[in-house]
C-alpha cells in the first residue's frame, strides 16, 4: 500500500461569498456549493478544493498550497486584473520552477507555479 495522491485540500473560510468570488476571479472551477453555501469545492485537475464556512477561531497557521499552472505569468496578470496583490511577482526558482505567491482572503497562502524548460 502507497500514498498516491492527494484528493482533495479544505481551507475553513470566514466569509464564503468572498471567498467564492476570489477563486472564481482567478479561474477556478466550482463543483458544487457557492456563495450561500456552508461547503463549496472546486475542481482542480484530478482533485479538488474545498472550502468550509467556520468562524475566525477555526483557522490555523500551516503553510502554503502549490497549483501547478500551464502559465505562470498569465496567472499572475489574471489576479493582479482580479485586484488581487501577490506577495510575491513571477520568480524562477533554482529548483526549476517559475512561481508566484498570493494569499486567499482568509489569509491561505497559495503557490501558482510551472515548471521551468530543462528542468
Amino acid at each position: 500500500m502507497t500514498v498516491e495522491r492527494i484528493s482533495a485540500v479544505t481551507l475553513v473560510t470566514v466569509d464564503m461569498a468572498r471567498s467564492v468570488a476570489f477563486y472564481e476571479a482567478l479561474g477556478f472551477r466550482l463543483r458544487y456549493g457557492g456563495a450561500a453555501a456552508d461547503f463549496t469545492s472546486f475542481t482542480v485537475g484530478d482533485g479538488y478544493l474545498n472550502l468550509q464556512a467556520g468562524t475566525r477561531g477555526d483557522t490555523a497557521i500551516w503553510g502554503r498550497i502549490v497549483f501547478w499552472v500551464n502559465d505562470v505569468d498569465a496567472m499572475h496578470a489574471r489576479a493582479l486584473t482580479a485586484g488581487y496583490r501577490p506577495d510575491t511577482s513571477p520568480t524562477d526558482a533554482p529548483w526549476d520552477e517559475r512561481y508566484f505567491h498570493l494569499r486567499d482572503p482568509d489569509g491561505h497562502e497559495l503557490s501558482f507555479a510551472q515548471p521551468l524548460p530543462g528542468g
